[in-house]
């Protein structure tokens, strides 16, 4: 029976080992990476066990430390001693007091050796029983026969974890230390320092001792710097071996500052070490509102949409000069997020920050004063402009979570929020009431465990929100959510008469008159004496006379041109016949396509002749309501 030794996996390990496997052989119960996999119990020293289906053993003689283990790809350092199987040793690195180093799946060593050190962990010791198929085989070697199974005790000193970073072999990282948690992105701000060589040794470039700062998306130095850092984490140090195409090509670089000139086509070796960074985070997605966070905050949590936050900030031009400062003297600065009470830059902004943050955001026209000439504390403030500002988060009320609620504050909750929304719709802010609609009904959902007169309470609030949302999007010109929203109203209640109202004035918006004439007479059933909708009523016979009275004059005028056409066809002469009595057809086509014109024809007469009546019908209702 085969059994597996590598008891964890680094996360790392998990990935080169997902490389490796074919996904059609999973089954159901695969672990996902990181898992802890425990096939069989851990070593202990002095056991030997078959670890690979292949037949490799391996027998524990000292244990790691920790729980990483290399992958192929890394560069591991080892002693070991190899000895056929009666004890006669064929090579050992501890008669030359010096490790070996080498990169695992390179072919350097023996697959077999490769397939034992990737169950190691850092200082342990094992011995491997690789057969001669994972060894040296029908070849041997000096001091081995062929076709002899042999014996590895392996000490693993360390080993460097090896990057491809572009998956091309021409830009590779080795890890010399590894970092914190905190990974670098496209957008951050990092201090860093490097220095950088040529494959003679020559240095041809390197930063001050305490590093440089610059944003990453900058493209500092050359396009391996960039690509290498967005790999890296606070505090790691690695090793970069670069190709030209990521480097300087075929131009080089010149001689600057003291430091020799790249030749053309160089290889470069980078030492490389991110010092810290400032996250910088695309608040809107669109790059018009940016954060640099300068002091993390604490917790996990950042302020809600209704909350009360306490802030204070400096607010200035590109140019540095000073146009607000809030929240120092006095008290600290309070607003309401998502309500309007500053600009929405600066709002979505402080939406994302933890207590305690201090950042500095920048804010794009859309999202700040957009065209306006605005003056405070007397500085203008051009159209157009680019605002920044220093934030420091101190304080802000933590609402309970709607999982936190009992089923009787959500339907408080959702009652407040929805009465709120009217308040924004009776001013014109229709935007925000139909989000205020939207996040009422988030606290009275159908997945809600509502029982009894609570459940018709949600229900009812539901509608009304639902209902509330429509004449939102009907004020907002969204024609096809105002339907959504109708619909979903009409699936719980099916004459509701506001519902119907609604969406029939949306549909004869998409000028669908049928569909609108459907929900108008379905209203005037429930409430026949409802004056908007008799209003709408006739609003939909005036546009339907319109219609009719374009589709009578469209048809006359088709009618018009088959009129000339069939007259035209009749006055054709015969087709007389030559040669033979038979004749090649031409004539029974004629005839066929005269009879199918008198038949178009016909059909448009009697087309004609409806509509006109239908127009006439319509027209008559119209008159008498007007006087």
């Amino acid at each position: 029976m085969v059994h597996s030794s590598r008891l964890t996996f680094s996360a790392s390990a998990a990935r080169a080992a997902a490389r490796d496997t074919n996904l059609g052989d999973l089954d159901d119960d695969e672990e996902e990476p990181g898992e802890v996999i425990e096939s069989a119990p851990p070593l202990r020293v002095g056991e030997e066990r078959e670890i690979t289906a292949s037949g490799i053993k391996k027998k524990l003689l000292k244990p790691g430390h920790g729980w990483e283990t290399p992958v192929s790809g890394d560069e591991v350092t080892v002693h070991y001693v190899g000895s056929l199987l009666d004890g006669t040793k064929f090579v050992s690195t501890r008669d030359k007091s010096e490790p070996l180093t080498f990169t695992l799946g390179s072919g350097e060593e023996v697959i077999g050796l490769d397939q034992g050190i990737i169950t190691m962990k850092k200082g342990e010791v094992a011995l491997f029983t690789l057969p001669s198929s994972l060894a040296y085989g029908s070849a041997g070697a000096d001091g081995v026969p062929p076709y002899t199974d042999l014996k590895f005790e392996v000490e693993l000193i360390s080993w460097l974890t090896v990057v491809d970073i572009c998956k091309d072999g021409a830009l590779v990282k080795k890890i010399l230390s590894g970092g914190g948690d905190r990974q670098a992105g496209d957008l951050d701000e990092v201090r860093v320092k490097y220095q950088v060589k040529i494959l003679d040794g020559s240095v041809v470039a390197e930063t001050p001792e305490e590093g440089l700062e610059f944003y990453v998306n900058e493209g500092h130095l050359c396009p391996a710097l960039p690509k290498v850092l967005k790999t890296m984490k606070v505090g790691e140090k690695a090793v970069v071996t670069t190709q030209p195409q990521y480097a300087f090509g075929e131009e080089g670089k010149d001689a600057r500052e003291g430091y020799p000139p790249i030749p053309s086509n160089a290889t470069l070796s980078i030492d490389v070490e991110l010092l810290s960074l400032k996250p910088v985070v695309d608040v809107t997605g669109d790059m018009k509102v940016l954060k640099k966070i300068m002091r993390e905050g604490v917790g996990t949590r950042a302020p809600h949409e209704g909350e009360t936050v306490r802030i204070r900030y400096r607010a200035m031009l590109e140019d540095g000069i000073l146009f607000e400062k809030l929240g120092f003297d006095g008290g600290l600065f309070e607003f309401v997020i998502d309500e309007e009470q500053v600009i929405s830059g600066l709002d979505r902004a402080v939406a994302t920050m933890l207590k305690g943050e201090y950042s500095q955001v920048t804010v794009k026209p859309e999202y700040g004063f957009g065209n306006d000439v605005v003056i405070r504390d007397s500085v203008t403030i051009p159209a157009c402009s680019t605002l920044m500002y220093e934030v420091e988060l101190l304080d802000f009320t933590e609402e309970k979570e709607e999982w936190e609620m009992s089923t009787s504050e959500k339907l408080e909750a959702a009652e407040k929020i929805k009465n709120f929304g009217n308040e924004l719709y009776k001013i014109g802010k229709f935007q925000r009431a139909a989000k205020k609609y939207d996040k009422a009904v988030n606290y009275v959902s159908d997945n809600e465990p509502f029982e009894g007169g609570e459940e018709r309470l949600a229900k009812t609030l539901r509608v009304s929100c639902w209902l509330n949302h429509a004449a939102c999007c009907l004020k907002l010109k969204d024609f096809q959510e105002t339907i959504r929203f109708c619909s979903m109203v009409l699936d719980v209640e099916f004459c509701n008469v506001k519902a119907l109202y609604r969406r029939a004035q949306a549909y004869i918006e998409f000028s669908d008159l049928d569909l609108a004439k459907m929900d108008i007479l379905r209203a005037l059933e429930v409430d026949p004496q409802n004056r908007e909708v008799k209003s709408l009523h006739m609003t939909l016979k005036q546009l339907q006379a319109e219609s009719n009275k374009r589709d009578a004059k469209l048809y006359a005028s088709i009618l018009g041109r088959m009129s000339n056409d069939t007259g035209v066809a009749s006055k054709r002469p015969k087709v007389e016949r030559s040669g033979s009595d038979e004749g090649d057809g031409s004539e029974v086509q004629a005839m066929t396509s005269e009879h199918q014109m008198e038949h178009e024809f016909e059909k448009a007469e009697e087309k004609v002749r409806d509509v006109e009546a239908c127009a006439r019908e319509t027209e008559a209702p119209l008159a008498t309501g007007t006087r």
